[in-house]
């Protein structure tokens, strides 16, 4: 039994099996840093094991899912990893969540679903105290970020911008890439705990500028995928044994993590690796919508958009990434 918001118990029925419990609880030294009271938000691929493993570094973890079993199955599945079940618990609302935490963490799908779960009477923000500070590690737009930072301020909140790099396989190992921005001193104050489930957590400048960063990273993968599905495309046209090609090209300049994760999964067909066409479709469209702000040209990343969604119409919504090359075979 595992305590629950009101602080009743409830019995809550464990309906994971042992692959998806071996592929969730991947082993991670932690820095030592004094236990906090927390709050998770969103329990999708990411937020799961991001929570686990504040969970599993010793800290006091309350989490909040729309789908209420899931996060009944975190409790479940984390008080049996930590052995510290009365640290872990459930609440029915953000606001619940957030309350009596030191640091809120959100990650869910886009602005209107961040919106959802910080603002309004049963929004996190209703729920955390003074001084608390929210970090937000959904991929979404700059102005919301820089909306809800200035919605914090006037609530004597702190607002934190944090998208991540690193996919499920990151999320999973506790080796996140995280872009923040904000203010620097709530970026302090939460960077030692965010390290739990991260291998760099970096301050980039204002609000916005983390969400800023990840649209870099994104414009930067879009090319790559591209380029590396053509090269092999290529490579298979010409007669090469692409597996062997990669392997050698991958000690010189074109070696990339790309090539080096993805190339030969690309040889054999099988894109069932994380990062799904229709989240890098949402990314690209707000890479876009900012670009028309800032007045960037972005030809190659407009034109691979376009291409992702030929995959989308191909069936391919849920394959990763590198399934652009599935346009060329």
């Amino acid at each position: 039994q595992i305590p629950g918001a009101e602080g009743g118990h409830r019995k809550l029925h464990h309906r994971l099996t042992a692959t998806q419990h071996a592929a969730r609880m991947n082993t991670k030294t932690y820095e030592s840093t004094p236990a906090r009271r927390v709050a998770f938000l969103g329990l999708g691929v990411m937020g799961y094991p991001m929570a686990g493993h504040l969970a599993r570094a010793g800290h006091q973890v309350t989490v909040y899912n729309r789908t209420a079993a899931k996060a009944g199955d975190w409790c479940v599945e984390y008080a049996a990893a930590t052995g510290q079940a009365s640290r872990l618990q459930q609440a029915a609302t953000p606001r619940q969540a957030a309350q009596d935490a030191d640091l809120v963490f959100c990650c869910v799908g886009n602005d209107d679903d961040l919106r959802s779960v910080v603002l309004g009477a049963d929004g996190a923000f209703s729920g955390m105290k003074a001084g608390a500070v929210l970090v937000d590690h959904t991929t979404a737009s700059a102005n919301v970020a820089r909306e809800l930072h200035a919605t914090a301020n006037t609530l004597g909140l702190h607002f934190v911008d944090a998208p991540v790099s690193g996919g499920q396989a990151g999320a999973q190992n506790g080796v996140l890439t995280v872009m923040c921005g904000g203010d620097q001193a709530a970026f302090e104050a939460a960077q030692p705990v965010a390290m739990a489930y991260a291998r760099a957590f970096s301050y980039l400048g204002a609000s916005g500028a983390g969400q800023l960063a990840k649209m870099v990273n994104q414009i930067c993968i879009a090319g790559l995928v591209q380029g590396l599905a053509e090269a092999i495309a290529f490579g298979e046209k010409a007669g090469l044994d692409m597996n062997q090609v990669l392997d050698v090209i991958g000690k010189g300049a074109a070696q990339s993590w790309q090539m080096d994760n993805r190339g030969k999964t690309m040889v054999a067909d099988k894109f069932d690796f994380g990062f799904a066409v229709d989240w890098m479709r949402k990314d690209l469209g707000l890479v876009l919508d900012e670009a028309r702000q800032n007045g960037a040209r972005l030809p190659v990343t407009a034109l691979v958009d376009q291409f992702y969604a030929d995959v989308q119409q191909m069936g391919g919504r849920r394959w990763d990434t590198s399934s652009l090359i599935k346009r060329l075979k």
